[in-house]
């Protein structure tokens, strides 16, 4: 029978959607999602929440949901923070030991780590994390834990995490106002790190590069250390903005193109396909072809890895990364991207699925790129009480079977259009017989991917 603190829960507030999900730790120590649900979401833009009504309304609702699902009651939960406001810096600090005869105790590492909570700081700012990259024991560089070891002085190499109050007190109160305590606030690129790279990867040097809706994470890791964290405030909404202005279409049409139709290359899309997109309240159709919407999608990405880059080559390991680069995220799933990213950074690359970390009949679902930073919160949070918590009490979120009375059944969002492949136009024939006559996919009342 499984205990309550097998347990754990976290909700993933991003720009696009809002994902809630439960896991269970097995005797292998592998992740099972005992239930996951999901739901777009209106109020956060760039990682921010903005709208704190909206955002709380789609959090009621994965909650709900979730617990409709799984019979579980949620009260504490695990939650990722994002959003341009994110900055890191870099700190190091010393405490000066009584003896050389004892041995170094995770008390005084623990309380080295609670004096860099002290720095000084911006007005207005908190400090998220605190992660020691390295200690110094004497003269003795290089240590990575420096747990029984003697010496007269300890000295540690810090990589901190800042960010904006507000924004954390934000969604602190979304989060409260459904009737949930946070555990804890996590990076989402650390998150959505632990998730999908390996063991080899973090020692080799890696990047890892999330592309949510709103923002791209970046987190760099050398020698298992994180050495880098960065939010760049671009991500996939931006490439259907920049379809819908380039074909004067609707948002929601250029999503679908997007994700139907898309290409990160230029020069690999079909040059004899075009998709016909119904004019605005009985105006004219427009056709557009494979070819122009990949160089579309294509001019945004290289802006995006462009900027992704700058900030690898600011963490000081660019020509450390042997393992290269590791994309996930929503954004990852754009046909031809890795052969892009690969082609403008020199790098190596493949995309990041949380398939190592999941078990159970539930992996085939959240086994995407898109729910990395969701699996990685659940990871991150059974980090969290493995670290911190020591009594069995208060060892795990709070999990009980639900009131069954006190959920309401939701009215589940209509699934989206079904895919449907363009006719391959003939070669040397007309232009105005070249036409992919797909239009129901584009309907009026067609929902938003």
């Amino acid at each position: 029978m499984n205990s309550k603190k097998d347990y754990v829960a976290a909700i993933d507030i991003g720009t696009t959607k809002i994902v809630a999900v439960i896991g269970k730790r097995t005797p292998n120590r592998k992740l099972e999602i005992i239930g996951m649900s999901k739901t777009v979401s209106k109020g956060v833009k760039r990682g921010v929440v903005l709208n704190i009504d909206e955002t709380v309304g789609a959090i009621q609702t994965v909650v709900n949901e979730i617990q409709l699902k799984t019979g579980l009651q949620l009260s504490e939960v695990f939650v990722g923070i994002a959003g341009q406001h994110i900055k890191s810096l870099k700190n190091r600090g010393y405490i000066n030991r009584d003896s050389y005869d004892d041995e170094i105790t995770n008390e005084e590492v623990k309380r080295l780590i609670d004096d860099a909570h002290k720095i000084g700081i911006d007005i207005g700012e908190e400090i998220i994390h605190v992660l020691p990259q390295s200690f110094v024991v004497d003269s003795e560089t290089g240590v990575k834990n420096p747990v029984g070891m003697s010496g007269k002085r300890l000295e540690a190499n810090f990589h901190i995490v800042v960010g904006q109050i507000a924004s954390i007190k934000n969604i602190e109160k979304c989060v409260s106002r459904v009737g949930l305590r946070i555990h804890d606030v996590m990076l989402e690129p650390l998150a959505s790190a632990s998730a999908v790279l390996t063991d080899d990867e973090l020692e080799a040097g890696v990047a890892l590069v999330d592309i949510g809706g709103g923002t791209t994470d970046i987190a760099v890791y050398h020698e298992g250390v994180i050495r880098h964290t960065a939010v760049i405030p671009f991500g996939g909404n931006v490439v259907t903005k920049d379809i819908k202005e380039g074909c004067s279409i609707l948002d929601r049409q250029a999503e679908e193109l997007k994700i139907k139709f898309g290409s990160a290359l230029g020069d690999l899309a079909e040059e004899d396909k075009v998709v016909i997109i119904p004019g605005i309240s009985g105006r004219d159709s427009k056709e557009i072809s494979f070819k122009s919407l990949a160089y579309i999608i294509q001019s945004r990405m290289e802006e995006i890895f462009d900027a992704v880059m700058f900030e690898i080559e600011s963490s000081g390991c660019h020509e450390k990364l042997s393992a290269g680069i590791v994309i996930t995220g929503g954004g990852a799933m754009l046909r031809h991207l890795p052969q892009l990213v690969r082609f403008r950074t020199g790098m190596d690359v493949r995309i990041g699925y949380p398939n190592a970390h999941l078990a159970g009949s539930a992996t085939d679902d959240i086994n995407q790129p898109m729910y990395a930073t969701s699996v990685g919160l659940l990871l991150k949070g059974y980090e969290f009480m493995d670290s911190k918590w020591t009594d069995v009490k208060t060892q795990q979120p709070e999990i009980t079977a639900a009131k069954p009375e006190k959920i309401v059944e939701l009215e589940l969002e209509p699934a989206f259009a079904n895919d449907i492949e363009p006719e391959r136009k003939p070669k040397g024939s007309i232009f105005d017989k070249l036409k992919n006559t797909i239009t129901e996919i584009f309907d009026e009342t067609g929902s938003k991917m």
